[in-house]
């Protein structure tokens, strides 16, 4: 079973060519709102990656700065680099401690990486995490059904909308950006 990550917004969408992946800005300290402009979405090996996290921010970023290594090591192939992080994600002691969860993207394809050593990539193409990750994830699903003229910013945009309407955890400040296939 996938962990639950708590009080954030991360969605992810393959659609009409392009790969869109965006966040929402809230960051809370228990049931407080502590920034409302958190960028949780980075974008690494000269944009032709993006990854999006969720969960606490020293975690989110150790593993940033681990995956960006396993990229490095594995001449920028992020489907390698996520397995090899999932490894020692799952393996290492320190690691398995870290509580956050990614959404990485490239032109090709689309994964979410969790500490339980998944490594997913989403068969129709959309990937969401965090607390508002259920509701984004289904606004963009139909979205896609029925809405062939949308971007895939569009649909990650209405998604994280749908979210933000929903989850206390999730606000208005977006953060979405775009890799072309």
């Amino acid at each position: 079973m996938m962990e639950k990550i708590h009080a954030t917004t991360v969605l992810g969408v393959v659609h009409n060519g392009l790969v869109s992946l965006g966040a929402d800005g809230q960051a809370t300290m228990g049931n407080t709102v502590a920034k409302s402009n958190v960028r949780k979405i980075r974008s690494l090996s000269e944009g032709k990656i993006l990854v999006g996290f969720a969960g606490s921010t020293a975690d989110a970023f150790t593993l940033l700065e681990r995956f960006e290594e396993k990229l490095n090591a594995y001449g920028g192939n992020m489907k390698r680099a996520a397995i090899e992080l999932a490894k020692d994600w799952r393996t290492d002691r320190y690691l398995k401690k870290l509580e956050a969860m990614m959404i990485t993207a490239s032109a090709e394809e689309i994964l979410v990486i969790s500490g339980t050593g998944d490594v997913l990539e989403p068969e129709n193409g959309i990937a969401a995490i965090g607390s508002g990750g259920n509701f984004a994830q289904s606004a963009a699903v139909a979205l896609k059904r029925h809405a062939q003229d949308l971007s895939a910013e569009d649909i990650v945009r209405e998604g994280l909308t749908v979210a933000a309407d929903l989850c206390i955890y999730t606000n208005h400040n977006f953060v979405i950006q775009t890799v072309k296939q």
